[in-house]
């Protein structure tokens, strides 16, 4: 741990008011490339979502999706506001209780548990796994019968709907491989063989990430009720999911954490008894939080066309490859005149790039650049792809220290 007693890190997207200082002085403790986490940053998203639910009447429950963040330093932090996790592995189940986060605040998602993962979940007696198949629920009831326990569950609903987004992080549709039909849950629900050791306690909708336009979230919502309200005995919980966008670019327009909550108040209203709303959120939490520090190694022309070749790779930041995500970048020197620039990383492949076309001063040996808004599916996303190391995690508190 380092004393840090420089400025506090702040950011604000549209005008990148990100002090330099900091950076500059971490950069003397620690090499490059290395992801910086802001607890300040973090803590506003957290208490914004959750107040936001409460101001909206609803009874809420905020489920951090660890898949997008599991710094540790990062879970303490958001176990200590009271938070739940959002967990699809038997390992972030491990990373989640060892934060602090609460069993009884853990939701099982993911279509693939594996047996061990389930006796994991139910010695742990955590809140519900979000049963995605038919065939999943019978396995859960057997090994609870083996433990003599009773497992919570909530059947995962795959409402039909198209979300728009990107068609690798669209989860909502028949063709996706997550969730069941309703007409499959309000088939199972009243087979006996499946329920001696589990117990219907919610229902969950999941339709992807990174959504900027609600109408599909709130025709998800809508169907997850109307399909709660045919179910034979009332519900403790009705999980919302995730997935609230995020303003990455300038040209981004993402809904407020206001308007979403009120849409949401007003699609769980469909539900005829009163209900505690979980959400599982990530990005819109931690992604703003989180900054992407690498170093100039050197640069490059061909003909018109200008690279700026930096010591950080696709192996540590993936998303621009995958999904053409669009970050905004900040250079760390103010070295005169912008030029159009390709920033580029070291890897063995064109996709290694994480921006094209930007205007930057011309940087040299050493300078550094700030990739933003890398909080979420960052380091999680990150490998050892062409034998690199992965990059360390530094996490800033509200007191000026540097945890590692």
């Amino acid at each position: 741990m380092e004393e840090f007693d420089k400025a506090q890190l702040t950011y604000s997207h549209q005008g990148l008011n990100l002090s330099l200082t900091p950076i500059k002085y971490i950069i003397e403790q620690y090499p490059t490339p290395f992801y910086l986490y802001s607890q300040k940053i973090l803590e506003k998203n957290y208490l914004e979502f959750y107040n936001k639910a409460i101001e909206n009447n609803l009874k809420a429950m905020v489920c951090f999706a660890v898949k997008s963040n599991n710094n540790k330093h990062l879970l303490k932090s958001l176990a200590k506001l009271g938070a739940g996790a959002d967990i699809v592995s038997g390992g972030e189940l491990k990373a989640a209780l060892k934060a602090g986060l609460p069993a009884e605040k853990i939701v099982f998602s993911g279509v693939g548990k594996t047996k061990d993962e389930i006796l994991l979940g139910l010695k742990e007696d955590i809140k519900s796994f979000n049963v995605e198949s038919v065939e999943e629920l019978e396995l859960i009831n057997k090994l609870a019968k083996k433990l003599n326990a009773t497992a919570k569950v909530a059947f995962r609903l795959n409402p039909k709907v198209h979300a728009k987004t990107h068609k690798h992080i669209s989860t909502g549709y028949k063709t996706h491989k997550f969730g069941i039909l309703a007409d499959d849950i309000l088939k199972t629900v009243n087979d006996k063989q499946y329920w001696s050791h589990t117990k219907l306690v919610g229902l969950s909708v999941h339709i992807g990430s990174q959504l900027t336009d609600l109408d599909a979230t709130k025709e998800a919502i809508i169907n997850a009720c109307e399909c709660a309200n045919k179910l034979p005995h009332p519900l403790e919980f009705i999980d919302v999911g995730g997935g609230l966008g995020v303003n990455y670019s300038p040209n981004t327009h993402a809904p407020t954490i206001d308007t979403y909550m009120k849409l949401v108040a007003e699609a769980v209203s469909h539900y005829k008894k009163e209900v505690e709303v979980v959400f599982e959120p990530g990005r819109r939490i931690a992604a703003s939080c989180g900054f992407f520090v690498t170093s100039v190694i050197r640069s490059k022309m061909s003909e018109d066309c200008r690279f700026l070749i930096v010591d950080g790779g696709m192996n540590d930041f993936v998303r621009p490859s995958l999904y053409d995500a669009y970050h905004e970048v900040l250079a760390g020197h103010d070295n005169g005149d912008l030029i159009e620039t390709d920033i580029v990383g070291p890897i063995c492949e064109t996709a290694d790039c994480f921006a094209t076309k930007r205007q930057l001063p011309i940087l040299k040996y050493k300078d550094f650049v700030v990739i933003a808004d890398t909080g979420a599916y960052g380091h999680t996303m990150s490998s050892t792809y062409n034998m690199r190391s992965q990059p360390i995690e530094i996490f800033l508190t509200n007191k000026g220290k540097l945890k590692v």
